[in-house]
């Protein structure tokens, strides 16, 4: 059996504060990781809600249902930690740093698992090492963080060396099991998984507890229950492939091309969410449309494209607009303006 990467072994069981102090001192830990609450830096280099973007929080429910700490569907059963995704392929393969998110010392790592994509059905080929290769640090007052589905050969961090909060631990992956290129981020304090959102909430109580994350991240960290993952103009028909892989729309449509398309990739859908998505010609007629009927359950991920082939008359010149809307009890929850100009 591959050994786990988790591990639950507190740094300093029995320790007084003042032991603790030393011991931080000594490894050269900044005030980051001192007193009772860890302090987290983003622990992927990345912007969030632009180059990266939260796909799934902590579970905050210890039924068999899922709930994230705003009682949200953000997230899903047993889920232990905030998953950082990042919006194709291409941009993995781009190389996006794992950062320390705040100083302490490698405790364990695992290198060298194959980078795949595994989808459910391929359970049995990670067992024991669903985290892929990744690293546990641990912290001063019996904190611990852990990054996992880096890339295979990556790791830049050996255990025992001290790291220092934004100190690169390797690169974002596919190893373990993951469908799609992301971090997955657990935070541990005395053995026991976190919320790096929401730490001591109380049970049931939406929205309660504090976030750990430094206060600078807070508005770029803000919940979000839905968002747009992809989206942009093609030359002709997109599918999900494409889009993952970041061919899609890497072409915008010219006056000659045969096919304007829009396309958009949503996460976060809700049962009940209606989503619009057109096309206007430069005179402000709609010449393709997609209405999707309401969602009858929740959505992780969602695409939607509309498009219109080019007439015999040609293009009109000038600035086509698209826009993208979901619409939830007669109301806008999402929406996205495009533009293409010909």
């Amino acid at each position: 059996m591959r050994r786990p990467l988790v591990t639950t072994r507190d740094l300093n069981s029995g320790a007084t504060l003042s032991r603790a102090l030393a011991f931080a001192a000594a490894l050269g830990f900044s005030s980051d990781v001192l007193g009772q609450n860890i302090q987290l830096g983003l622990p992927i280099a990345c912007e969030p809600g632009r180059t990266c973007y939260i796909q799934n929080y902590t579970d905050a429910d210890p039924s068999a249902s899922a709930r994230d700490f705003k009682c949200g569907t953000r997230t899903y059963d047993g889920h232990n930690g905030t998953d950082f995704r990042l919006p194709s392929l291409a941009s993995q393969r781009a190389g996006v740093e794992v950062l320390a998110s705040a100083s302490g010392r490698v405790l364990r790592t695992r290198d060298g698992e194959p980078d795949g994509a595994f989808g459910k059905s391929a359970r049995e080929a990670v067992r024991d090492v669903e985290c892929g290769n990744g690293v546990v640090v641990e912290h001063p007052e019996r904190w611990e963080t852990q990054y996992c589905h880096m890339a295979s050969g990556s790791l830049v961090v050996k255990p025992g060396e001290p790291v220092k909060a934004g100190q690169p631990l390797g690169r974002v992956g596919l190893s373990g099991l993951t469908e799609y290129p992301h971090l997955h981020f657990t935070v541990r304090h005395a053995g026991a998984v976190v919320d790096p959102f929401a730490f001591g909430a109380a049970a049931g109580a939406c929205g309660s507890g504090v976030p750990l994350w430094h206060p600078a991240l807070h508005e770029q960290l803000a919940y979000q229950e839905r968002a747009i993952l992809n989206a942009g103009f093609a030359n002709g028909p997109v599918t999900m492939e494409q889009i993952e892989d970041g061919s899609a729309g890497k072409e915008l449509p010219s006056a000659s091309a045969e096919a304007i398309v829009v396309f958009v990739r949503a996460i976060g859908l809700k049962t009940g969410d209606a989503q619009q998505l057109a096309i206007k010609d430069p005179l402000g007629k709609v010449i393709a449309e997609n209405r999707s009927p309401q969602l009858q359950t929740n959505k992780a991920q969602f695409m939607l494209f509309t498009g219109r082939k080019r007439p015999s008359t040609g293009w009109e010149r000038g600035t086509y607009k698209a826009t993208y809307v979901v619409e939830r009890d007669g109301r806008v929850v999402l929406k996205r303006d495009m533009e293409l100009t010909l």
